[in-house]
């Protein structure tokens, strides 16, 4: 059976290294069987981000593409967390927000970028509950910050 990481590496995907927080707070806590990840951004390498307001300076296709980068970099966080992205079980929810200019409404649109990679990567274990936000700004002008909660397989299973 392909793990997790064959498919990454499949898809032409190198997990970052672990982000470190921007404030005061952690990269992730883990409860029992669930992941709770702290919201991330689209980093392209260190210290650049995708910047500015979807539909305003980015399009639609632009921001997709930023939230795959965030969709990385929560894999990334995930995989530092677990030791292994083959102990998700289950990506339970995202929480999506996207820095969107006047007017725009397609956040939907938008966080499918990270959605899509999930699915892609995970199949139905990668299906989730989501929500999709729009905001008129983000922590140093980031195009997309998005959020994951993740059911986990016990280790050693």
């Amino acid at each position: 059976m392909e793990n997790i990481e064959d498919r990454l590496t499949k898809l032409g995907i190198t997990l970052p290294t672990l982000p470190k927080p921007m404030a005061n707070y952690v990269p992730f806590t883990l409860a029992g069987n669930v992941l709770y990840v702290s919201g991330q951004g689209p980093k392209i390498k260190e210290g650049e981000w995708v910047r500015g307001q979807v539909g305003k300076d980015l399009t639609v296709e632009q921001g997709y593409e930023a939230a795959r980068l965030v969709g990385i970099q929560l894999l990334a966080v995930i995989n530092g967390a677990l030791g292994s992205l083959n102990r998700v079980k289950r990506i339970l929810k995202v929480n999506g927000f996207v820095n969107s200019g006047p007017g725009f409404g397609d956040q939907p649109a938008v966080i499918n970028g990270c959605s899509d990679l999930f699915v892609e990567l995970l199949g139905d274990a990668g299906r989730h509950a989501r929500t999709s936000i729009g905001v008129s700004n983000l922590p140093q002008g980031i195009a997309v910050e998005i959020e994951a909660i993740v059911e986990i397989h016990p280790e050693g299973s």
